[in-house]
Protein backbone atom coordinates (compact mmCIF):
# COMPACT_ATOMS: atom_id res chain seq x y z
CA UNK A 1 0.00 0.00 0.00
CA UNK A 2 2.97 2.37 0.69
CA UNK A 3 2.86 2.23 -3.66
CA UNK A 4 -0.76 2.97 -3.79
CA UNK A 5 0.29 5.88 -1.21
CA UNK A 6 3.32 7.59 -3.28
CA UNK A 7 1.02 6.98 -6.70
CA UNK A 8 -1.65 9.02 -5.50
CA UNK A 9 0.22 11.56 -4.20
CA UNK A 10 2.19 12.24 -7.80
CA UNK A 11 -1.00 11.84 -8.93
CA UNK A 12 -2.51 14.57 -7.51
CA UNK A 13 0.44 16.63 -8.56
CA UNK A 14 0.10 16.18 -12.17
CA UNK A 15 -3.54 16.48 -11.86
CA UNK A 16 -3.29 19.80 -10.47
CA UNK A 17 -0.77 21.01 -12.84
CA UNK A 18 -2.85 20.05 -15.94
CA UNK A 19 -5.67 21.74 -14.22
CA UNK A 20 -4.68 24.99 -12.64
CA UNK A 21 -4.64 27.04 -15.84
CA UNK A 22 -8.16 26.01 -16.96
CA UNK A 23 -10.59 28.33 -17.13
CA UNK A 24 -13.46 28.53 -14.17
CA UNK A 25 -16.73 30.92 -14.59
CA UNK A 26 -17.12 30.68 -10.80
CA UNK A 27 -15.16 33.35 -9.24
CA UNK A 28 -15.13 31.27 -5.83
CA UNK A 29 -14.04 27.66 -6.85
CA UNK A 30 -13.91 26.95 -3.62
CA UNK A 31 -18.25 27.39 -2.70
CA UNK A 32 -19.08 25.12 -5.41
CA UNK A 33 -18.40 21.67 -4.37
CA UNK A 34 -19.21 21.46 -0.33
CA UNK A 35 -19.47 18.11 0.88
CA UNK A 36 -18.90 15.71 3.02
CA UNK A 37 -15.16 15.14 3.36
CA UNK A 38 -13.77 11.68 3.66
CA UNK A 39 -12.59 11.39 7.41
CA UNK A 40 -13.36 15.00 8.38
CA UNK A 41 -17.07 16.35 8.58
CA UNK A 42 -18.08 19.47 7.14
CA UNK A 43 -20.10 22.02 8.80
CA UNK A 44 -22.70 22.37 6.20
CA UNK A 45 -25.91 20.79 6.71
CA UNK A 46 -28.07 20.00 3.47
CA UNK A 47 -30.21 22.80 1.87
CA UNK A 48 -34.19 22.62 1.78
CA UNK A 49 -35.73 19.50 -0.57
CA UNK A 50 -32.07 18.07 -1.10
CA UNK A 51 -31.15 14.81 0.26
CA UNK A 52 -27.73 12.86 0.00
CA UNK A 53 -27.35 9.70 -0.20
CA UNK A 54 -23.36 8.32 0.72
CA UNK A 55 -21.25 5.48 0.49
CA UNK A 56 -17.58 4.75 1.86
CA UNK A 57 -15.52 2.16 1.60
CA UNK A 58 -12.31 2.01 3.60
CA UNK A 59 -9.66 -0.92 3.64
CA UNK A 60 -7.13 -0.46 6.70
CA UNK A 61 -5.08 -3.50 8.34
CA UNK A 62 -6.35 -5.68 6.10
CA UNK A 63 -9.97 -5.31 6.90
CA UNK A 64 -12.78 -3.58 5.23
CA UNK A 65 -15.48 -1.38 6.27
CA UNK A 66 -18.47 -0.18 4.25
CA UNK A 67 -21.05 2.40 5.66
CA UNK A 68 -23.71 4.26 3.74
CA UNK A 69 -25.52 7.26 4.73
CA UNK A 70 -28.28 9.19 4.21
CA UNK A 71 -28.66 12.62 5.01
CA UNK A 72 -32.12 14.83 4.90
CA UNK A 73 -32.86 18.30 5.83
CA UNK A 74 -35.56 18.70 8.42
CA UNK A 75 -38.32 21.72 6.71
CA UNK A 76 -34.86 23.72 6.73
CA UNK A 77 -31.00 24.01 6.31
CA UNK A 78 -31.11 24.68 10.34
CA UNK A 79 -32.18 20.98 11.04
CA UNK A 80 -30.54 17.75 9.45
CA UNK A 81 -31.42 14.19 9.84
CA UNK A 82 -29.27 11.24 9.09
CA UNK A 83 -28.40 7.78 9.52
CA UNK A 84 -25.24 5.56 8.96
CA UNK A 85 -25.43 2.13 8.79
CA UNK A 86 -21.94 -0.08 8.80
CA UNK A 87 -20.99 -3.42 7.26
CA UNK A 88 -17.74 -4.83 8.21
CA UNK A 89 -15.46 -7.82 6.44
CA UNK A 90 -12.97 -8.63 9.72
CA UNK A 91 -9.75 -10.60 8.84
CA UNK A 92 -10.29 -13.85 10.19
CA UNK A 93 -12.69 -12.67 12.04
CA UNK A 94 -16.34 -12.84 10.42
CA UNK A 95 -18.47 -10.35 8.19
CA UNK A 96 -21.54 -8.25 9.46
CA UNK A 97 -23.95 -5.50 10.20
CA UNK A 98 -22.02 -2.60 12.72
CA UNK A 99 -23.20 -0.36 15.26
CA UNK A 100 -25.91 1.79 12.90
CA UNK A 101 -25.90 5.67 14.21
CA UNK A 102 -29.02 8.45 13.91
CA UNK A 103 -27.69 11.62 14.00
CA UNK A 104 -29.44 14.85 14.49
CA UNK A 105 -26.98 18.30 13.32
CA UNK A 106 -28.48 21.83 13.87
CA UNK A 107 -27.07 24.42 11.47
CA UNK A 108 -25.81 26.88 14.52
CA UNK A 109 -23.90 29.56 11.84
CA UNK A 110 -23.91 29.76 8.32
CA UNK A 111 -20.71 31.11 7.09
CA UNK A 112 -20.21 34.75 5.80
CA UNK A 113 -17.06 36.58 5.35
CA UNK A 114 -15.95 36.83 8.65
CA UNK A 115 -17.97 33.85 10.48
CA UNK A 116 -17.23 29.76 9.61
CA UNK A 117 -20.06 27.59 9.14
CA UNK A 118 -20.72 25.73 12.56
CA UNK A 119 -22.99 22.78 12.62
CA UNK A 120 -23.05 20.60 16.02
CA UNK A 121 -23.69 17.11 15.94
CA UNK A 122 -25.04 14.54 18.49
CA UNK A 123 -25.48 11.10 17.43
CA UNK A 124 -26.99 7.81 18.89
CA UNK A 125 -25.61 5.11 18.56
CA UNK A 126 -27.67 1.70 18.58
CA UNK A 127 -26.05 -1.59 19.51
CA UNK A 128 -26.95 -3.50 16.59
CA UNK A 129 -23.38 -5.30 15.58
CA UNK A 130 -22.39 -8.78 17.12
CA UNK A 131 -20.31 -8.08 20.01
CA UNK A 132 -19.05 -11.28 20.37
CA UNK A 133 -17.48 -11.16 16.22
CA UNK A 134 -16.28 -7.37 17.07
CA UNK A 135 -18.92 -5.92 14.72
CA UNK A 136 -20.44 -4.06 17.48
CA UNK A 137 -19.65 -2.32 21.30
CA UNK A 138 -22.15 -4.27 22.36
CA UNK A 139 -24.25 -1.50 24.28
CA UNK A 140 -25.87 1.62 22.98
CA UNK A 141 -24.01 4.91 23.27
CA UNK A 142 -23.56 8.68 22.06
CA UNK A 143 -21.55 10.58 19.67
CA UNK A 144 -20.78 14.49 19.88
CA UNK A 145 -18.91 16.49 16.86
CA UNK A 146 -18.39 20.16 16.75
CA UNK A 147 -17.40 20.93 12.84
CA UNK A 148 -16.04 24.26 11.72
CA UNK A 149 -15.62 25.13 7.85
CA UNK A 150 -14.54 28.62 6.10
CA UNK A 151 -13.40 29.22 3.18
CA UNK A 152 -10.07 31.19 3.18
CA UNK A 153 -9.73 32.04 -0.68
CA UNK A 154 -10.67 31.69 -3.44
CA UNK A 155 -9.86 28.07 -4.08
CA UNK A 156 -9.03 27.08 -0.20
CA UNK A 157 -11.69 25.74 2.21
CA UNK A 158 -10.40 24.58 5.84
CA UNK A 159 -12.40 21.85 7.59
CA UNK A 160 -11.62 21.43 12.14
CA UNK A 161 -13.45 18.69 14.16
CA UNK A 162 -13.57 17.54 17.77
CA UNK A 163 -15.30 15.44 19.17
CA UNK A 164 -15.86 12.75 21.68
CA UNK A 165 -17.82 9.08 21.78
CA UNK A 166 -19.00 7.30 24.93
CA UNK A 167 -20.98 4.01 25.68
CA UNK A 168 -23.77 3.69 28.70
CA UNK A 169 -22.72 0.17 30.17
CA UNK A 170 -19.79 -2.02 28.47
CA UNK A 171 -19.37 -5.02 30.77
CA UNK A 172 -19.75 -2.55 33.83
CA UNK A 173 -17.45 0.49 32.28
CA UNK A 174 -18.36 3.85 30.28
CA UNK A 175 -15.43 3.77 28.00
CA UNK A 176 -15.08 7.42 26.25
CA UNK A 177 -13.39 8.00 23.42
CA UNK A 178 -12.30 11.50 21.89
CA UNK A 179 -11.14 12.53 17.90
CA UNK A 180 -9.37 16.14 16.89
CA UNK A 181 -8.89 16.66 13.21
CA UNK A 182 -8.77 19.08 10.75
CA UNK A 183 -8.81 19.26 6.30
CA UNK A 184 -7.42 21.53 3.61
CA UNK A 185 -9.41 21.09 0.29
CA UNK A 186 -8.12 23.08 -2.65
CA UNK A 187 -10.68 23.77 -5.42
CA UNK A 188 -8.34 23.15 -9.01
CA UNK A 189 -11.46 23.97 -10.51
CA UNK A 190 -15.37 23.60 -9.39
CA UNK A 191 -15.73 20.24 -9.90
CA UNK A 192 -11.95 19.05 -8.79
CA UNK A 193 -10.67 19.52 -5.37
CA UNK A 194 -7.91 18.11 -3.99
CA UNK A 195 -7.88 17.03 -0.20
CA UNK A 196 -5.32 16.70 2.96
CA UNK A 197 -6.89 15.19 5.88
CA UNK A 198 -4.75 14.80 9.32
CA UNK A 199 -7.13 12.94 12.36
CA UNK A 200 -5.77 12.09 15.79
CA UNK A 201 -8.00 9.21 17.84
CA UNK A 202 -7.82 8.51 21.58
CA UNK A 203 -10.15 5.46 21.70
CA UNK A 204 -10.97 3.52 25.11
CA UNK A 205 -12.21 0.21 24.79
CA UNK A 206 -13.48 -2.82 27.54
CA UNK A 207 -11.80 -6.08 27.54
CA UNK A 208 -13.36 -9.19 28.50
CA UNK A 209 -12.53 -9.33 31.96
CA UNK A 210 -13.89 -5.39 31.94
CA UNK A 211 -10.82 -3.74 32.38
CA UNK A 212 -10.43 -0.11 29.73
CA UNK A 213 -7.81 -0.61 27.21
CA UNK A 214 -6.30 2.47 25.29
CA UNK A 215 -5.13 3.54 22.05
CA UNK A 216 -3.70 6.45 20.67
CA UNK A 217 -3.88 6.48 16.56
CA UNK A 218 -3.20 9.11 13.83
CA UNK A 219 -4.15 9.11 10.21
CA UNK A 220 -2.74 11.31 7.29
CA UNK A 221 -5.54 10.85 4.34
CA UNK A 222 -4.16 12.65 1.03
CA UNK A 223 -7.22 12.08 -1.87
CA UNK A 224 -9.17 13.94 -3.83
CA UNK A 225 -13.14 14.04 -5.27
CA UNK A 226 -14.83 14.73 -8.63
CA UNK A 227 -18.25 16.37 -9.14
CA UNK A 228 -20.37 15.31 -11.99
CA UNK A 229 -23.30 17.66 -12.36
CA UNK A 230 -26.36 15.85 -13.67
CA UNK A 231 -29.64 16.36 -14.79
CA UNK A 232 -31.28 14.66 -12.12
CA UNK A 233 -28.16 15.92 -9.73
CA UNK A 234 -24.91 15.77 -8.61
CA UNK A 235 -22.75 12.70 -8.57
CA UNK A 236 -19.24 13.12 -6.15
CA UNK A 237 -16.51 10.52 -6.33
CA UNK A 238 -13.55 10.53 -4.64
CA UNK A 239 -10.57 8.55 -3.27
CA UNK A 240 -7.85 8.61 -0.77
CA UNK A 241 -4.60 6.82 0.45
CA UNK A 242 -5.04 6.94 4.65
CA UNK A 243 -2.08 5.92 6.62
CA UNK A 244 -2.65 5.59 9.85
CA UNK A 245 -0.08 5.83 12.64
CA UNK A 246 -0.14 3.70 15.96
CA UNK A 247 2.55 3.12 18.70
CA UNK A 248 5.12 1.48 16.74
CA UNK A 249 2.86 0.48 13.75
CA UNK A 250 2.06 2.32 10.47
CA UNK A 251 -0.97 0.88 8.07
CA UNK A 252 -1.58 2.18 4.64
CA UNK A 253 -4.70 1.58 3.73
CA UNK A 254 -7.53 3.01 0.57
CA UNK A 255 -10.58 5.11 0.93
CA UNK A 256 -13.50 5.04 -1.74
CA UNK A 257 -16.06 7.91 -1.29
CA UNK A 258 -19.39 8.06 -3.65
CA UNK A 259 -22.14 10.01 -3.01
CA UNK A 260 -25.22 11.78 -5.03
CA UNK A 261 -27.32 14.48 -3.76
CA UNK A 262 -30.50 15.08 -5.31
CA UNK A 263 -33.99 17.49 -5.08
CA UNK A 264 -37.17 15.89 -3.24
CA UNK A 265 -40.87 16.78 -4.06
CA UNK A 266 -42.00 19.14 -1.21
Amino acid sequence: MAGMARWLLCALLLVAGARSGTADGDARPAKALQDNSFLIEEAYNQEPGVVQHIATMRRQNRDWFFVFTQEWPLGSQTHQFSYSIPYTWLRGAGRGLGDVALNYRYQALLETDYLPAFSPRISLLVPSGNASKDLGVGAAGYQINLPLSKIVSERTTLHANAGLTSYFDVRGRQPVSYNLGGSVIYAVTAEFNLMLESLAEWTETVDAVGLIAREASYTLNPGFRYAFNLASGQLVLGIAAPVRFTRGARDYGAFFYASFEHGVLK
